[in-house]
This record gives C-alpha cells, sequence and structure tokens, in this order.
C-alpha cells in the first residue's frame, strides 16, 4: 500500500514547517536562556516526548523566575 500512495502521491500531504530558532540568543539571563536552550532539542525528539520537555521547561522557568522574585521573602510571616 505504501507504493501505491508514493506511486500517486510521492510527496507528503503536508510540508514539515521549519522549527523556528530559539530566543535563547537575545535572553539576558544566562540561568533562564540555558533553560531555553532546551527547545533546540525538540524537533529531533518524537512528537510523543514534546510534552514533557514542555513540562519541564515551564517547571525550570517557574522555579528560576520564583528565585529571582524581587518581594521574596517580605510580608511572610
Amino acid at each position: 500500500m505504501t507504493e501505491l500512495n508514493q506511486e500517486h502521491h510521492p510527496e507528503p500531504a503536508q510540508q514539515t514547517p521549519e522549527w523556528p530558532q530559539t530566543a535563547a540568543q537575545r535572553i539576558s539571563d544566562p540561568d533562564i536562556a540555558a533553560i531555553v536552550d532546551a527547545l533546540d532539542g525538540v524537533p529531533d525528539r518524537p512528537v510523543a516526548e514534546h510534552e514533557a520537555v514542555y513540562g519541564e521547561l515551564h517547571d525550570a522557568l517557574l522555579q528560576a523566575l520564583n528565585e529571582d522574585a524581587p518581594n521574596k521573602g517580605e510580608g511572610e510571616a
């Protein structure tokens, strides 16, 4: 069946879009840039693994941003 499909439709039904470059080069905070760099490997991973990568990225960014919170510890009893 694959041969038949390739014979009549040699190109994929949808072109693979180019993966955008990450913004890590424009991020001035080296810790945040290092976290965002994890996105560079996403296109090479199976789609089934993307959710885990994004989840880890979210958690790492949240932790890093909370560590740098300007009012951290103020107002706590």
